[in-house]
């Protein structure tokens, strides 16, 4: 029964990956942009007195059907699809992001003013779902993922 039950679950995943691959094909590009992300290939530098923090998540089988949203304390700054990047700007100083699902990860980063932070997204086993996570990244990192990346859906209010 349990053999049957795993089946049924991967078989539910893998449809929904590719039912998400599909509409994101056909979504309008025009919904596939965000004014606060530069284009994969050059971030540009962080405005005046901030840092930013570049978040992405390479594209990747494992876990494709799965999405989470990046928090800094209560407030959402984007969400991480697979193939997704996003950018925000922050003032300097101790930030933590979060991310969740039945479990919490927690990336602590002090952010210095005039720099650029690259922080990966990433999927690991869970018992129910997929844990997401978030890891220190360089931007060698980034450009490596960048060719496969698209700017993150801003969030609906």
């Amino acid at each position: 029964m349990r053999h049957i039950t795993r089946i049924f679950l991967l078989s539910a995943l893998m449809t929904a990956a590719v039912t998400a691959h599909a509409q994101d094909a056909t979504a309008p590009a025009a919904e596939q942009t965000q004014t606060a992300a530069a284009m994969p290939e050059g971030i540009s530098a962080p405005a005046e007195g901030m840092g930013q923090i570049v978040f992405f998540r390479p594209s990747k089988f494992k876990g494709a059907a799965i999405s989470y949203k990046v928090r800094e304390g209560e407030t959402e700054l984007g969400k991480l699809n697979n193939g997704a990047y996003f950018v925000v700007q922050v003032a300097p100083g101790a930030h933590a992001y979060t991310v969740h699902s039945e479990a919490k990860d927690v990336l602590n980063l002090e952010v210095e003013a005039g720099e650029t932070y690259y922080v990966v997204g990433g999927i690991s086993m869970g018992f129910m779902a997929g844990r997401p996570n978030l890891s220190p990244a360089t931007e060698a990192d980034f450009q490596a993922a960048a060719a496969k990346l698209k700017p993150a859906k801003p969030l609906k209010d």
